[in-house]
């Protein structure tokens, strides 16, 4: 499963805590991981993925941002994943709530293993 494959690594490499959904008491930063679609080609799927940074601040969150821009695209080093690609990436603030975040989409190459 892709999504666990990222959340593996991102924990591994990112100093705040990843989940796939947000925990009762998440902590002033962390980030959520969602798979928002997929398709699959001649073997290869393709996972349209959405890397959620969660910070006090929005200058926070748009730092949270770009270190998790870099390592989802350091993904690539793991076996299952051939490419990631940036789609997008914006300031994402949850209004309702009056959280700070921002959103990076990517799509991700991978095997299934």
């Amino acid at each position: 499963m892709i999504e666990k494959i990222l959340l593996d690594r991102l924990n591994a490499v990112l100093p705040e805590p990843v989940y796939m959904e947000v925990p009762p008491n998440p902590g002033d930063r962390y980030y959520v991981l969602e798979k928002t679609g997929s398709t699959m080609t001649d073997g290869v799927c393709s996972a349209m993925i959405a890397l959620q940074s969660y910070a006090p601040s929005l200058y926070e969150a748009a730092l949270m941002n770009t270190s998790g821009k870099a390592a989802m695209l350091n993904t690539v080093v793991l076996n299952a994943v051939t490419q990631v690609r940036l789609n997008s990436d914006y300031n994402f603030t949850d209004t309702a709530k009056k959280q700070y975040r921002y959103q990076a989409v990517f799509d991700v190459y991978h095997y299934e293993e």
